[in-house]
């Protein structure tokens, strides 16, 4: 985890509709310490700027002609970009949701969030954390009982449920780092971390730093889903 780049949060916003581009600088700009540097009007073109500017934040529209945002974040997650990616859209759907997390964006929002919404994402991204709110949590808390209950659909009743062989890194955490995954798995924030474990803010930034890091994880995000996906904690115990 960063705290905010001291020299202002540079950010890229992509979108095909020239009054959204020009409504969310506005919004962004109105805050101190945030720079618009560079718009395009498709995914290709973000890569493009997003490569050639190397921003803190990349506000990602979903639907945009060529190649989409989803398309555009997988592309740049996939060269190792470091900026943070919010994805954002005006279609409040789980398919939207999971692809954008799924390629490796660190938020989601929906354009009729507030414009404080907005910013505090972008702030949020920018610090190298993840947005992950209780909403998006719980969906994906919800998406895993469904694969779950997929997989397990073809199973005679006596065969129990299906086993869960957890990855090898798990091996490496602390106990309480364990603890902390599985608190950040329930989407709580590093304050909320500290105060149900009695740690200080900045040591559970440090436990978190250390989660990502021994698992090979980019995020918050990422983290989530590899606790659910190794059993580290289950949905119904959050």
């Amino acid at each position: 985890m960063t705290d905010v780049p001291t020299d202002g949060i540079r950010v890229v916003l992509a979108d095909d509709q020239d009054l959204v581009r020009v409504g969310l600088r506005i919004i962004l700009e109105s805050e101190d310490g945030i720079e618009v540097v560079g718009e395009a009007r498709d995914g290709r073109e973000a890569v493009d700027l997003v490569t050639a500017l190397a921003p803190d934040v990349v506000c990602m529209d979903v639907q945009m002609p060529g190649l989409d945002g989803l398309a555009a974040t997988r592309e740049l997650v996939a060269a190792g970009t470091t900026a943070g990616i919010l994805v954002l859209t005006t279609f409040d759907r789980d398919d939207y949701l999971f692809e954008a997390l799924e390629a490796g964006a660190s938020g989601f929002v929906l354009k009729n969030s507030s414009p404080e919404e907005l910013v505090a994402a972008v702030q949020i991204i920018a610090r190298g954390d993840a947005l992950l709110s209780p909403d998006v949590t719980r969906r994906v808390i919800e998406r895993f009982s469904a694969r779950r209950s997929g997989r397990q659909g073809g199973q005679a009743l006596s065969d129990g449920p299906a086993e869960i062989i957890p990855a090898p890194q798990l091996a490496e955490l602390t106990e309480r780092e364990r603890e902390v995954l599985e608190l950040l798995a329930a989407g709580r924030s590093n304050a909320e971390i500290a105060a149900a474990l009695y740690l200080g803010e900045a040591t559970v930034k440090t436990h978190v730093s250390k989660i990502l890091q021994k698992l090979g994880l980019r995020d918050r995000i990422q983290a989530v889903v590899f606790a659910y996906e190794n059993g580290v904690t289950v949905p119904g115990r959050v």
